[in-house]
């Protein structure tokens, strides 16, 4: 039987994040029990958004290349939602040559000084294959050299009970390789929510997101939509629906142009989807709200955020590990 002060220690563990965005893998270990200690972004609407919804957590507001490791306090868990983009299949795909992919390197500089027992990274699918599979063994390299010992897994957040297609490569690298051994990612399960779930058709949204029916999307979207179940967007090539009541990714782009708002018909028009909705999709709590930044920041921020849910299953994964670890030290002493 585990002495309780060993799993005590679990329910006092701590993370530091980096390229914190709003929130999203923060808020996903926060849920699990941990303490966010400290936080890192650049963007400044971002940083509102992430102050509005965390105003105890320590957030250094600046690019990381200039983010002082030494006056960082210890963390346990070193978290990082690094740049997307240069790896990203809808990117430019430069990976390391792009001047964010390099900032991989950052998450290392600061590893070396904070040395935590855990490194958590979120990044696109196409990472693990990105430059013929180079860039995850420079990663994997990387993160290795330093003595940790690697687990990754792709996974869609359709199988973990969000109803969106997107699938993210979750890397969690340990500093024991036999907690790294105890770990087990969690297990995929049948898709109980759909998009109707998440989203009300059945209650009036504010009128300023509803399309005019004299517009050209109006038009478009009118003779097009049959299932009212569904979410749509215009893409490049057309208008896309969800399929099966699961929403197509979400993405930054968003905040760019207005048409890659999703659209829903519910029972007063046809309207584009509001952030808090984009952010429900992700899997936010309704009590997650976006301070006084404009409406293009919020988009954008719902889509470039992380899936809280299926971070808050790893993080409790992770405690498990740590936690039978600990059960295991009990029984030699």
């Amino acid at each position: 039987m585990c002495r309780l002060d060993l799993i005590h220690i679990l329910d006092k563990m701590k993370i530091g994040s980096l390229f914190s965005g709003i929130g999203g893998i923060d808020l996903g270990f926060e849920q699990a029990g941990v303490e966010i200690l400290w936080a890192n972004e650049n963007d400044k609407d971002a940083c509102k958004t992430y102050r509005h919804n965390f105003p105890s957590t320590n957030l250094f507001e600046k690019d990381v290349r200039y983010l002082d490791a030494y006056e960082l306090d210890y963390v346990d868990i070193l978290t990082a939602g690094f740049p997307c983009q240069p790896f990203s299949v809808c990117g430019n795909k430069k990976g390391f040559s792009d001047e964010r992919g390099n900032l991989f390197f950052e998450i290392m500089r600061i590893a070396d000084v904070i040395q935590p027992t855990v490194i958590f990274l979120e990044n696109v699918a196409n990472i693990t294959e990105h430059d013929k599979g180079q860039t995850f063994n420079v990663i994997h390299n990387e993160l290795a050299s330093r003595d940790y010992y690697i687990r990754y897994l792709i996974a869609d957040a359709c199988d973990y009970g969000i109803p969106q297609h997107r699938t993210r490569t979750y890397i969690i690298a340990f500093k024991s390789k036999t907690v790294c051994e105890r770990f087990a990612f969690p297990e995929k399960r049948n898709l109980e929510l759909s998009i109707t779930d998440v989203i009300d058709r059945t209650e009036k949204a504010e009128e300023r997101l509803y399309l005019s029916r004299d517009s050209y999307e109006y038009n478009r979207l009118v003779s097009f939509i049959q299932d009212t179940n569904q979410i749509y967007r215009f893409t490049d090539y057309g208008i896309q629906s969800s399929k099966d009541g699961i929403s197509f990714t979400l993405k930054a782009n968003m905040g760019t142009w207005k048409n890659r708002i999703p659209f829903i018909k519910d029972e007063f028009g046809i309207r584009k989807i509001s952030p808090a909705e984009c952010l429900a999709l992700q899997g936010f709590p309704k009590n997650f709200g976006f301070p006084n930044i404009p409406t293009r920041s919020a988009y954008k921020q719902s889509g470039n955020t992380v899936v809280v849910p299926l971070v808050k299953e790893l993080a409790d994964s992770i405690k498990v590990a740590f936690a039978a670890e600990a059960c295991k030290s009990d029984t030699h002493l």
